[in-house]
Parts: C-alpha cells; structure tokens; sequence
C-alpha cells in the first residue's frame, strides 16, 4: 500500500471511529435571582453596611459539578450537569441580592478588599446535593455567623437544614429542587437577621 492510501485509510478509519457516537453535550444551571422588590422598607433601615462574605465548603461545592449521593452517603459527581458558578458563590450572591432588595439596611455589599462595614454575614455550607434512595430528594444545609466587625464577636448564628422532595426523575428536576431549597434557606435566614437586628436596635 502506497503511503497516500495508508493516510486516506487511517483518515476513514479516524472518521468512522468520531462517527460512531457524539460527545455528549454539557449542560449547565443557574440558581434563580431574587424577585427585586419596589415596595418600600418596612420602617427606617437599620443604619449599617452589611457585608456578605464567601462560603466555606468542601472542594465539591467549590467546584461547578452537581453533586449527588446515596442513602449509604457514598458521593459523586455528574459529568455533563454543571452550575454556571460553583454553589458557594450562588448562594452567596443569592443571599446578597436578596438583602440587598429588601431595603432594610443602610448598604448592602459583597465583601472584598476595599470594602467597609459594620458586621460581616459569612458561613459554612455542609450539603447542596441529590440524594437517591427510596425516594429523590436534595439537601441544602449551611451555618451562618454574623461578626461585629468592630469587636470580632460572633453576634449572631443561623442554623438551615432541609430536605426538598424532587418532583421527576430528570436532572432539571433536581436543579429546580435544589433551587427552591436555596430561595427558602436565604428567606428563612433573612427573616431570622431581620429578628436579631429589631431586637438589638442599639447596633
């Protein structure tokens, strides 16, 4: 065989070989923004800038791939069902941007380095998965902690665990599970903020 005809036959063989399945196509998700409010504050907001810092996690929720686990909680990882932002960063802005319409305090920032405030909202998320069993479900749960920048101390702590039942069997199912878990982490936490600082007017 000529060395042009052994080109063009591994050329075919490479072409039937790309030809026999296509590579399976990447998908990824996002959580939903919070609804912006345009009714006004309920009373003066509270005279602070609130600061909310990143979550600390687990390498899997600082990555973009939907986790999923087991009732024996043996864990992985979809390879072609990804977040748009990795989880801790979703939330942290979910939970940013809703404080933030509320309206109930003086300013409302993503923590950075130029930044200045006087309490710092930051914490822990421990869970943000599927977990298959008898049942489909997801997990959301994280710890908040709310720092007075000014003395260092804790002020305030928020605990959220929830299980949310997913509607279907797809992997769109368990996004918009794990997306309503959020919305109800960050309204309940919100709720709970919007508690400590009406009982604390002084701050």
């Amino acid at each position: 065989m000529s060395t042009k005809a052994a080109v063009i036959a591994l050329a075919m063989i490479v072409a039937g070989v790309c030809g026999c399945g296509s590579i399976p196509q990447t998908k990824y998700y996002e959580l939903k923004p919070p609804n912006d409010t345009t009714a006004a504050p309920m009373g003066e907001p509270v005279p602070i800038t609130l600061l909310v810092g990143p979550l600390r996690a687990s390498h899997l929720y600082r990555e973009d791939r939907l986790v999923y686990s087991t009732d024996s909680e043996e864990m992985g990882t979809y390879d072609v069902h990804r977040w748009a932002q990795p989880p801790t960063e979703m939330i942290q802005e979910l939970l940013w941007r809703s404080l933030r319409a509320s309206q109930r305090y003086n300013s409302v920032l993503m923590l950075s380095s130029r930044s200045n405030g006087n309490f710092l909202l930051e914490g822990n998320l421990y869970d943000f998965k599927e977990i298959s069993g008898s049942t489909l479900t997801t997990r959301v749960s994280l710890e908040l902690e709310l720092h007075d920048i000014k003395t260092g101390a804790i002020v305030w702590t928020h605990a959220y665990s929830k299980d949310e039942p997913v509607s279907g069997k797809k992997v769109s199912d368990v996004v918009a599970a794990l997306d309503q878990n959020a919305q109800d982490f960050v309204s309940d936490a919100e709720s709970s903020l919007n508690e400590y600082f009406a009982a604390h007017p002084s701050q």
